[in-house]
């Protein structure tokens, strides 16, 4: 079985099985499988002329996903499993959605089972709940905003492009002087988004920023991830000014999104705060995400 690390030299490959995606999980995004394949150690296979992601052990794959593609996804499912069945390993399918488990239970009955992690299940919004605000439980998100349009009237809204792009690094390595201040090396996020801003072209990726005063003090980073949905992978702002950040996402949504019905904001891995920050803008659905065995 050839298998291949996701890279901007097999990123067509990628696109060309994805763009029949329509899954709501952010993994299934080609350039979020090229930022985090090394961190992730995740790789990619075609089984019966669909994408199946996968994770090696000595170059053998030990846990696949659902495949994705145009062709018959029951027919490339059973070569999976009798591709484990040959190995003698134990069949593992990861990153499997409701949605995903459901046909599988439709094909085999009670033959599968599904364990579900919480810190791994993406946050989906409407399009209109994140461009609006409306409504009392989103009114300190807009009070937020009422702030910083107060104290700075005249920000300045602008798409990220090749003469701004290394405004937003500058953000980037200021954030991550704020949030490790010990750190004697940049984290490996901070790495990734790095390489993003500078590739953001080849990868797919489009954001805006925003700025006070001739300064970047926001910006936000994403990609299409299916025909009604958009991913969000980064948002960085300086947290003393209050307003940065639901006003860059509020902002983004409205002038750039507003082709896509759902938002994904990704997981909140488990971060207490991150959890509540994601919980307080209202999600539609929690996309789950587990690990299928069988019985």
């Amino acid at each position: 079985m050839l298998v291949q690390k996701p890279c901007l030299d097999n990123k067509e490959v990628l696109q060309n099985y994805l763009k029949y995606n329509n899954y709501y999980g952010c993994e299934f995004s080609a350039a979020n499988n090229i930022l985090w394949s090394k961190y992730f150690d995740s790789n990619f296979t075609i089984i019966e002329d669909m994408l199946v992601f996968c994770k090696v052990d000595n170059g053998v794959p030990v846990r696949m996903t659902f495949p994705i593609g145009k062709g018959d996804n029951k027919k490339a499912f059973d070569a999976i499993v009798k591709y484990f069945d040959d190995e003698g390993i134990p069949f593992n399918m990861y990153l499997v959605e409701p949605e995903m488990f459901s046909l599988i239970e439709e094909w085999y009955p009670e033959k599968y089972k599904i364990s579900y992690d919480r810190d791994a299940a993406d946050y989906l919004y409407e399009w209109e709940t994140l461009a609006y605000l409306k409504g009392k439980k989103l009114h300190g998100k807009r009070n937020h905003i009422n702030r910083f349009l107060e104290n700075y009237p005249d920000y300045k809204y602008e798409r990220i492009n090749e003469s701004n792009y290394p405004e937003c690094i500058n953000l980037a390595l200021d954030w991550e002087k704020e949030n490790n201040p010990e750190a004697l090396e940049l984290s490996y996020e901070t790495n990734i988004l790095l390489f993003a801003l500078e590739h953001r072209e080849e990868l797919g990726l489009n954001g805006a920023l925003i700025r006070i005063n001739d300064k970047v003090i926001a910006f936000t980073l994403g990609e299409p991830l299916a025909e009604d949905t958009y991913v969000v992978h980064f948002e960085k702002a300086y947290a003393d000014i209050q307003g940065a950040y639901p006003m860059i996402n509020r902002e983004f949504v409205r002038r750039d999104l507003r082709k896509y019905k759902y938002i994904n904001r990704e997981e909140d891995m488990g971060i207490p705060g991150l959890r509540h920050a994601k919980t307080s803008y209202q999600p539609i659905r929690l996309v789950e995400k587990g690990t299928v065995t069988k019985r």
